[in-house]
Protein backbone atom coordinates (compact mmCIF):
# COMPACT_ATOMS: atom_id res chain seq x y z
CA UNK A 1 0.00 0.00 0.00
CA UNK A 2 1.50 3.77 -0.86
CA UNK A 3 2.11 6.21 2.35
CA UNK A 4 0.97 9.03 -0.58
CA UNK A 5 -1.73 10.85 1.03
CA UNK A 6 -5.44 10.60 0.01
CA UNK A 7 -6.36 14.16 -1.94
CA UNK A 8 -9.54 13.95 -0.19
CA UNK A 9 -7.49 14.37 3.32
CA UNK A 10 -4.79 16.82 1.54
CA UNK A 11 -7.50 18.83 0.46
CA UNK A 12 -9.50 18.80 3.74
CA UNK A 13 -6.16 19.77 5.81
CA UNK A 14 -5.81 22.75 3.24
CA UNK A 15 -9.55 23.82 3.97
CA UNK A 16 -9.04 23.89 7.83
CA UNK A 17 -5.46 26.03 6.80
CA UNK A 18 -7.24 28.37 4.52
CA UNK A 19 -10.16 28.77 6.90
CA UNK A 20 -7.69 30.28 9.85
CA UNK A 21 -5.98 32.24 7.22
CA UNK A 22 -9.57 33.74 6.17
CA UNK A 23 -7.89 33.28 2.53
CA UNK A 24 -11.75 33.12 0.82
CA UNK A 25 -10.52 32.54 -2.98
CA UNK A 26 -8.24 29.61 -1.86
CA UNK A 27 -11.17 28.39 0.14
CA UNK A 28 -13.47 28.65 -2.84
CA UNK A 29 -11.13 26.51 -4.98
CA UNK A 30 -10.33 23.89 -2.66
CA UNK A 31 -14.34 23.28 -1.80
CA UNK A 32 -14.66 23.17 -5.33
CA UNK A 33 -11.75 20.44 -5.83
CA UNK A 34 -13.53 18.75 -2.03
CA UNK A 35 -17.02 19.28 -4.29
CA UNK A 36 -15.76 17.38 -7.15
CA UNK A 37 -14.07 14.40 -5.41
CA UNK A 38 -17.53 13.77 -3.50
CA UNK A 39 -19.08 13.79 -6.48
CA UNK A 40 -17.05 11.61 -7.95
CA UNK A 41 -17.26 9.08 -5.16
CA UNK A 42 -20.66 9.13 -5.24
CA UNK A 43 -20.96 8.08 -9.10
CA UNK A 44 -22.93 4.96 -9.35
CA UNK A 45 -20.11 2.22 -9.45
CA UNK A 46 -17.79 4.33 -8.13
CA UNK A 47 -14.98 3.39 -5.30
CA UNK A 48 -15.17 4.50 -2.25
CA UNK A 49 -11.81 5.77 -2.36
CA UNK A 50 -10.18 7.08 -5.60
CA UNK A 51 -6.99 6.06 -6.77
CA UNK A 52 -4.23 8.39 -7.89
CA UNK A 53 -5.07 8.25 -11.30
CA UNK A 54 -8.40 9.27 -10.93
CA UNK A 55 -7.61 12.13 -8.72
CA UNK A 56 -5.05 13.67 -10.90
CA UNK A 57 -7.85 13.52 -13.96
CA UNK A 58 -10.46 15.03 -11.58
CA UNK A 59 -7.94 17.93 -11.44
CA UNK A 60 -7.02 18.22 -14.87
CA UNK A 61 -10.51 18.77 -15.38
CA UNK A 62 -11.23 21.00 -12.90
CA UNK A 63 -7.68 22.76 -14.49
CA UNK A 64 -9.63 22.64 -18.05
CA UNK A 65 -12.60 24.18 -16.43
CA UNK A 66 -11.17 27.32 -14.85
CA UNK A 67 -8.65 27.52 -17.94
CA UNK A 68 -11.60 27.47 -20.14
CA UNK A 69 -14.23 29.88 -18.21
CA UNK A 70 -11.09 32.39 -17.99
CA UNK A 71 -10.74 32.83 -21.27
CA UNK A 72 -14.36 33.54 -21.89
CA UNK A 73 -14.18 35.59 -19.26
CA UNK A 74 -11.27 37.50 -21.24
CA UNK A 75 -13.23 37.34 -24.65
CA UNK A 76 -16.26 39.18 -23.38
CA UNK A 77 -14.34 42.22 -21.72
CA UNK A 78 -14.33 40.73 -17.72
CA UNK A 79 -10.99 40.58 -16.81
CA UNK A 80 -11.97 40.60 -12.80
CA UNK A 81 -13.95 37.37 -13.20
CA UNK A 82 -10.98 35.94 -15.57
CA UNK A 83 -8.27 36.76 -12.86
CA UNK A 84 -10.18 34.82 -10.13
CA UNK A 85 -10.72 31.67 -12.42
CA UNK A 86 -6.95 31.88 -13.27
CA UNK A 87 -5.94 32.34 -9.72
CA UNK A 88 -8.38 29.57 -8.73
CA UNK A 89 -6.69 27.29 -11.72
CA UNK A 90 -3.23 28.15 -10.11
CA UNK A 91 -4.63 26.65 -6.86
CA UNK A 92 -6.02 23.70 -8.58
CA UNK A 93 -2.56 23.60 -10.37
CA UNK A 94 -0.53 22.95 -7.32
CA UNK A 95 -2.31 19.57 -6.53
CA UNK A 96 -0.96 18.40 -9.58
CA UNK A 97 2.08 16.52 -10.55
CA UNK A 98 4.82 18.56 -12.07
CA UNK A 99 4.51 19.40 -15.85
CA UNK A 100 6.94 17.07 -17.45
CA UNK A 101 8.66 19.51 -20.17
CA UNK A 102 8.70 19.04 -23.70
CA UNK A 103 12.14 17.42 -24.48
CA UNK A 104 11.26 14.96 -21.40
CA UNK A 105 7.47 14.66 -23.19
CA UNK A 106 8.63 13.97 -27.05
CA UNK A 107 11.54 11.21 -25.40
CA UNK A 108 8.48 9.67 -23.50
CA UNK A 109 5.95 9.64 -27.01
CA UNK A 110 8.96 8.29 -29.17
CA UNK A 111 9.21 5.81 -26.89
CA UNK A 112 5.52 4.56 -27.18
CA UNK A 113 5.99 5.03 -30.47
CA UNK A 114 8.75 2.49 -31.22
CA UNK A 115 7.09 0.34 -28.65
CA UNK A 116 4.18 0.07 -30.88
CA UNK A 117 5.61 -0.01 -33.96
CA UNK A 118 3.38 3.40 -35.27
CA UNK A 119 4.72 4.73 -38.48
CA UNK A 120 2.06 7.20 -39.67
CA UNK A 121 -0.52 9.39 -38.76
CA UNK A 122 -2.79 6.36 -39.17
CA UNK A 123 -1.49 4.36 -35.81
CA UNK A 124 -2.27 7.63 -33.98
CA UNK A 125 -4.84 5.97 -32.10
CA UNK A 126 -2.28 2.95 -31.04
CA UNK A 127 0.37 6.05 -29.67
CA UNK A 128 -2.05 7.67 -27.66
CA UNK A 129 -3.54 4.97 -25.12
CA UNK A 130 -0.38 3.88 -23.70
CA UNK A 131 1.38 7.78 -24.18
CA UNK A 132 -1.32 9.02 -22.04
CA UNK A 133 -1.23 6.15 -19.53
CA UNK A 134 2.75 6.63 -19.41
CA UNK A 135 2.33 10.46 -19.07
CA UNK A 136 -0.29 9.90 -16.24
CA UNK A 137 -1.32 13.96 -15.76
CA UNK A 138 2.35 15.56 -16.07
CA UNK A 139 1.29 16.96 -19.52
CA UNK A 140 -2.39 18.11 -21.23
CA UNK A 141 -3.64 15.52 -24.03
CA UNK A 142 -3.58 18.33 -26.59
CA UNK A 143 -0.20 19.19 -26.23
CA UNK A 144 0.77 14.59 -26.19
CA UNK A 145 -1.33 14.55 -29.51
CA UNK A 146 0.39 17.66 -31.13
CA UNK A 147 3.44 15.85 -30.16
CA UNK A 148 2.63 12.60 -31.45
CA UNK A 149 1.59 13.91 -34.60
CA UNK A 150 4.79 15.90 -35.29
CA UNK A 151 6.99 12.69 -34.64
CA UNK A 152 4.18 10.67 -36.73
CA UNK A 153 4.66 12.81 -39.44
Amino acid sequence: MSTEVPLETLIQDEIKTAMKAKDRDRLEALRSIKSAIMLAKTEKGARAELGSDEEVKLLQRLLKQRKEAASIFIEQGRDDLAAVEQQQAEIIQSFLPEAMDESELRLVIQAVIDQVGAESQRDMGKVMGPANARIAGRAEGKKIAQIVRELLS
